[in-house]
């Protein structure tokens, strides 16, 4: 007999952000199924459950139909509704029904601590993706937030907007964010040389001035 398949949001890492829904949830599963920094943030709440690292997909997909019997938690970074994979799973397993609980995203922790609503802003990734975030961000009322990786990093896009002669964009960036060395910093777009660096794990917000 199928028992549940569920889907939580871990929030951007720091338990403090994980709902008590999201706890209770960890506390009755069987197995949970994550990647290594997810299932590392989770480790003190684990007592009886498997550990499963998900490293290629196929693989997973194999592992879950193996064990369907049983209770599984897929722990995913921040809002399960944005960039999430609940859509691949909603796919390889269209049987099932899922329960999901949503985590608070990166962005809408760093609009927090940056005092800041973002209603009028665009939402756009290109983590591990092309996207066209300057046409994004001309037809934004705001600004763009945009979720980032290694090669797409703000200094990459600080460069290419001032290459496409937009310039009156100050950048945001939040770096490991709800972790004690979090880091937010700020700079006008055409002031990207003076902030080169490495920048950790982060999501960076393009701010119409």
């Amino acid at each position: 007999m199928n028992k549940k398949l569920s889907v939580l949001g871990l929030g951007p890492g720091n338990l403090d952000y994980l709902t008590r829904a999201g706890f209770k949830m960890i506390a009755d599963s069987e197995i949970v199924i994550g990647g290594d920094r997810q299932l590392e943030e989770i480790e003190e709440l684990l007592t009886h459950q498997e550990r499963y690292v998900m490293k290629k997909l196929d693989s997973m997909k194999s592992f879950v139909s193996e064990n369907l019997d049983k209770n599984i938690v897929f722990i995913v970074s921040g809002d399960t509704g944005y960039y999430s994979l609940l859509t691949y799973l909603k796919k390889s397993f269209p049987a099932e029904s899922f329960d999901v609980i949503p985590g608070i995203s990166s962005f809408q922790y760093l609009f927090s601590k940056l005092e800041m609503t973002w209603e009028h802003y665009s939402l756009s990734s290109v983590h591990g993706r092309e996207n066209d975030y300057i046409k994004t961000l001309i037809e934004s009322k705001a600004g763009v937030v945009l979720l980032t990786d290694e090669s797409n990093n703000p200094i990459e896009i600080s460069k290419n907007l001032v290459q496409n002669g937009i310039d009156n964009i100050e950048v945001i960036v939040g770096e490991r964010l709800s972790y004690q060395d979090e880091k937010i910093s700020r700079f006008l777009v055409t002031e990207y040389e003076d902030n080169i660096r490495k920048y950790e794990m982060n999501v960076t917000i393009l701010r119409k001035v």
